[in-house]
């Protein structure tokens, strides 16, 4: 019995294969690589409505399989940039369906919250992070700009970005590799993108050579650390409902890389360690935290 299934698994499978190789084969939409991705997420979605629902028509992909296939993400703990991406697959080929009946629900008509995603999720979205920018620019605070900008494009720890003197701001816009010191005297180079430049260049207009960046001599790193850290408390509520931290800014840098790694075509396990090594723990129980959900200050 169970092979006469499996048998019948396989023929479902190869007839939905051969309506999405017609689609494919006649498809210029979006890059070769995009589409080759895009094709890969596609047919794992066949995968599972095949064996969930034995549909046999592309066509009559609806709201109901894609509600349902989200659930499926979101129990086996994918990140949300995944999921997102996964999505983003479904509606590019069934928006180049011929005859579709069905017209799929945006990611705001199913309610995409990230933070639900697989457990706690931290990390901020772009607009509370233009917005805290925003507010650390009318109040003059263009040191917490810069600061923002290291955790949300570099992935740094607070104390990280605290530790970084004139010298390696120097170097880091010489090579595009910031020098960071880690946790429990990890080193790491990380790569560094247009906005840090600028934060970087700024930075060293306002201090002497050999000084900290973000620390004046007069200052104690501990109080202007818990300074920033009160500012995005109090400014906060103001920009979301959310419980945001200066933290939730690594989990969105790491959440993005990872996803840029798996578009590229690494593996899941290829992708995340190299997401630990720019993160600077080199452990993949970290990473999972920072990925599928977790409240670890990390």
């Amino acid at each position: 019995m169970s092979e006469r299934k499996d048998l019948q698994m396989t023929n479902l499978y190869k007839n939905l294969e051969t309506q999405f190789n017609k689609v494919f084969r006649h498809l210029k939409t979006g890059s070769f690589k995009t589409r080759e991705r895009y094709a890969k997420a596609f047919k794992r979605f066949m995968v599972y409505f095949a064996k969930e629902y034995h549909l046999q028509k592309l066509s009559n992909i609806s709201e109901k399989h894609i509600l349902s296939y989200l659930n499926y993400l979101q129990k086996k703990g994918n990140a949300a940039s995944t999921i997102k991406t996964e999505l983003a697959a479904i509606r590019f080929f069934h928006d180049n369906l011929p005859y579709a009946k069905y017209t799929l629900p945006t990611n705001d008509e199913l309610e995409l919250k990230r933070r639900t995603f697989g457990g706690v999720d931290r990390s901020w979205d772009s607009r509370e992070y233009n917005l805290m920018v925003a507010k650390a620019i009318e109040t003059n605070h263009n040191d917490y700009v810069a600061i923002l900008t290291l955790a949300r494009y570099a992935g740094l720890r607070l104390e990280e970005c605290f530790r970084i003197d004139t010298n390696d701001a120097e170097k880091a816009l010489q090579t595009e590799k910031l020098f960071v010191k880690g946790k429990g005297g990890l080193t790491r180079y990380v790569p560094i993108n247009k906005s840090i430049e600028i934060a970087l260049a700024n930075s060293l207009k306002n201090v002497k050579r050999g000084e900290k960046l973000f620390v004046r001599n007069n200052d104690k790193t501990h109080l202007t650390m818990k300074r920033l850290q009160c500012f995005i408390a109090y400014h906060r509520k103001e920009i979301t409902e959310e419980r945001i931290t200066f933290h939730g800014l690594r989990h969105t840098y790491a959440h993005e890389k990872y996803n840029e790694f798996i578009n590229s075509g690494k593996n899941e396990k290829e992708a995340r360690r190299m997401v630990s090594e720019l993160l600077g723990h080199h452990r993949d129980d970290v990473t999972r935290i920072y990925l599928y959900g977790g409240d670890e200050n990390v």
